[in-house]
C-alpha cells in the first residue's frame, strides 16, 4: 500500500490507545467489582445494542495477540488505562495481587517488544460504590490514594502518566447530559463534577510523584473548536459559551491556576466554582510534563433551544440549553455523524499555544480516529480506506501546523496515538461504531488487521529507512 506524502519528524511518537472497559471484558475473573459502566449497561436503553463491557474484545485473555499486533504494526508506544475495579475492588484497600498480576504481565509483554507504556489512570470506570461519583469530592480524595497506589507498584515501568481522561466528556455526558454513565441529566448543576475531576487529577499528580515514578506526568481532555453557526451577535455569544464550558474550564485550571473570567451576564451560571475551598486551584494546577490532547471534530453552535443536528444523541439531550449544535457544511461525516475536519486540529493547537503561551507543556495528540461500518469483505479483508484518509489527513494536519510558519508554530507536540488499536464496546453505542486498526469479531474473538493498520506499518516502515 502506497503511504500518503508524511514524514514523521524524528524522536515523533506514533503509538496507539485504548481503554480498559472497551477491552479488556473478564468482567467476572477474580476479585474485579462492577463499574459505574458495568451497572450502566444493565440498565434497559442506555446502550445502543443492549452489549455490556463484560467480555468486549477479550483483552484480558488475549493480550499477547494484541501486543504481538502492536509490535507487527511498530507502535512507538501503547496508551492503555487501569481497571480500577480490577486493581482495588469496591475502589477501597490495597491493590489486589490478582489484578496486579495481569498488568504486571502486560506491562512485561510491552517491556519485551520495545513498546513504551502510556497509562491512564482514570478512564471513566469509577467504582460503582463512590454513588455520588465525581458530585462528591471525596472521589477526588480517593483518586489521588489509588494513584499513589499504582504510581508505587508501577512506577518503574511505566514512560507516562495520564491521570484523569477527558475529564470534559465525564461532566457534559455523564453529569450534564445523561448520555453516559452515571446517566445524569443535571445541566448546570454538573459543574462540581469539573472541580472534583481536576482536583482528583491534581491529587494524583502529587501522589505519583511522591511515589517516585520514573514517566513523565500529565492529563488528557477532548477539545473541540468552536463555530458560530451564523453571524449573528447571539450565535457568537453562545459560542463563547460553549468554548467556555467545552474546554476553558478544563484547561485553565490546571494551566492557568484560575478558572476563566466570563461576561457578568454568563457569571450565575458558574456560580458552583466560587463555592470551593481555597487552595484547590494550586493543587489542581501543579506543574505538569506534558498536556493530552483529544481530537475528534470542531463543534458549530447556534444560539436557541432545540435538537439541532447531531445523530449520536448529543443535541437531543441539549434541549434544554440556550444554544444548539448545528453541522459543519461541506464536509464528510464518521460512522458517529461527526464531521471529518482536520484543518480544526491545527486549529485546535494554535488555540492552545494563543491561550496558555509559555504555560503550555509540550502536548501528544493522545486520541485521533474515527469510526466506519468496517467488516470484512468474501474474502476476509477490511479495506478501511477511510480511515487511512482520515489518518493521514489529521497526522498531516498536525505536523503541518507545529512546523516553522504553521498555524501553531512553538507549540511542541510529541507525538500522536491513533484511537484505537481494536475495535471495541464503544461505550453508550455498544460494538455499533468501529474505531480500530484491527477489525475483532466480538462473537469469536478474531483479529483482523485491516488496510488502515497496514497504511500506518508501511509509514513506521519507511520512517525506520529513512
Amino acid at each position: 500500500m502506497t503511504s500518503p506524502q508524511l514524514t514523521l519528524p524524528p524522536g515523533f511518537l506514533v503509538g496507539t490507545a485504548t481503554a480498559a472497559a472497551q477491552i479488556e471484558g473478564g468482567a467476572t475473573v477474580g476479585r474485579r467489582t462492577p463499574s459505574v459502566w458495568d451497572a450502566y449497561a444493565d440498565l434497559p436503553g442506555r446502550i445502543f445494542d443492549a452489549t455490556t463491557p463484560a467480555v468486549t474484545a477479550d483483552h484480558y485473555h488475549r493480550f499477547p495477540e494484541d501486543v504481538a499486533l502492536m509490535s507487527e504494526l511498530g507502535a512507538d508506544a501503547y496508551r492503555f488505562s487501569l481497571s480500577w475495579t480490577r486493581l482495588q475492588p469496591g475502589g477501597r484497600g490495597p491493590l489486589d495481587p490478582e489484578g496486579v498480576a495481569f498488568y504486571d504481565r502486560l506491562l512485561d509483554e510491552l517491556a519485551a517488544a520495545g513498546i513504551s507504556p502510556f497509562v491512564t489512570i482514570s478512564h471513566w470506570d469509577l467504582p460503582v460504590e463512590y454513588s455520588a461519583g465525581w458530585l462528591d469530592r471525596n472521589t477526588a480524595l480517593r483518586l489521588g490514594d489509588f494513584a499513589g497506589l499504582v504510581g508505587e507498584r508501577f512506577g518503574d515501568r511505566v514512560d507516562a502518566w495520564i491521570t484523569v481522561n477527558e475529564p470534559a466528556t465525564v461532566t457534559l455526558n455523564g453529569y450534564a447530559l445523561g448520555l453516559h454513565a452515571p446517566g445524569e441529566a443535571l445541566l448546570f448543576d454538573a459543574l462540581p463534577t469539573v472541580h472534583h475531576q481536576l482536583l482528583g487529577h491534581g491529587l494524583s499528580v502529587q501522589a505519583l510523584r511522591a511515589a517516585g515514578v520514573r514517566g513523565q506526568v500529565g492529563i488528557t481532555n477532548v477539545h473541540s473548536p468552536v463555530l458560530p453557526a451564523g453571524p449573528e451577535a447571539a450565535d457568537a455569544e453562545m459560542a463563547f459559551l460553549f468554548d467556555i464550558i467545552h474546554n476553558r474550564i478544563f484547561a485553565d485550571p490546571v494551566l492557568l491556576g484560575h478558572y476563566p473570567q466570563v461576561p457578568d451576564e454568563l457569571a450565575p451560571m458558574f456560580g458552583a466554582f466560587a463555592a470551593m475551598p481555597d487552595g484547590d486551584l494550586a493543587i489542581m494546577s501543579e506543574p505538569i510534563d506534558f498536556y493530552g490532547l483529544n481530537y475528534y471534530q470542531p463543534s458549530v453552535i447556534a444560539a436557541g433551544s432545540g435538537t439541532g443536528s447531531s445523530p449520536d444523541g448529543t443535541s437531543e439531550a441539549m434541549a434544554g440549553l440556550p444554544f444548539r449544535l448545528e453541522p459543519l457544511p461541506g464536509h464528510n461525516l464518521t460512522g458517529f455523524g461527526w464531521p471529518i475536519a482536520p484543518d480544526y486540529l491545527g486549529v485546535l493547537l494554535g488555540q492552545m499555544r494563543d491561550r496558555y503561551g509559555d504555560s503550555l507543556p509540550p502536548v501528544y495528540i493522545t486520541e485521533s480516529g474515527a469510526s466506519f461500518p468496517d467488516e470484512p469483505d468474501a474474502t476476509g479483508v477490511v479495506d478501511d480506506t477511510e480511515r487511512v484518509a482520515y489518518l493521514a489527513g489529521h497526522l498531516g494536519a498536525a505536523l503541518a501546523a507545529v512546523a516553522p510558519g504553521g498555524v501553531a508554530d512553538g507549540v511542541d507536540l510529541r507525538g500522536y496515538f491513533v484511537w484505537s488499536l481494536l475495535d471495541n464496546w464503544e461505550w453508550a453505542a455498544g460494538f455499533t461504531q468501529r474505531f480500530g486498526l484491527v477489525h475483532v469479531d466480538f462473537d469469536s474473538g478474531e483479529r483482523t488487521p485491516k488496510s488502515s493498520f497496514r497504511w500506518l506499518r508501511s509509514l513506521l516502515d519507511a520512517r525506520g529507512r529513512g
